[in-house]
C-alpha cells in the first residue's frame, strides 16, 4: 500500500509538515517494497486551490492513506471521495513509517 506523509523536508528525518496543501514535500512510502519517494509540493505557493490540487496529485500517485497535520475541508473532501484515509499526526516522518 502506498501512503503519503506531508514533510518539511525531503528526507525521512524531516518533521511532518502540519499543513497539507501548503506542505513543503510529499513523501510517498510503499509499505510492501519499503521504498520511498520525496516530491516537492508544486502548489505550496499557489494563490488559491492549493489543497484541492495537492489532494488530486496524492490521489493520482495512488496513496491510500495520508498522514498530515491539518487539512482543509476542500482537500479533505477530494481525498475522502477517492477513498483515501486521513490520519492526523505530528513528529518525524521516520517515526510514522516505523509504526506502519
Amino acid at each position: 500500500m502506498i501512503v503519503c506523509i506531508t514533510a518539511q523536508g525531503s528526507s525521512l528525518d524531516s518533521e511532518v509538515d502540519p499543513r497539507f496543501g501548503r506542505c513543503s514535500y510529499f513523501i510517498f512510502y510503499d509499505t510492501d517494497t519499503k521504498q520511498h519517494e520525496a516530491v516537492e509540493n508544486q502548489w505550496k505557493a499557489a494563490m488559491g486551490g492549493a489543497g484541492i490540487q495537492a489532494a488530486q496529485f496524492v490521489v493520482q500517485k495512488g496513496a491510500k492513506k495520508v498522514f498530515t497535520g491539518r487539512i482543509g475541508p476542500n482537500a479533505e473532501e477530494v481525498l475522502k471521495n477517492a477513498g483515501v484515509e486521513i490520519v492526523e499526526v505530528s513528529g518525524k516522518v521516520k517515526d510514522i513509517i516505523s509504526k506502519l
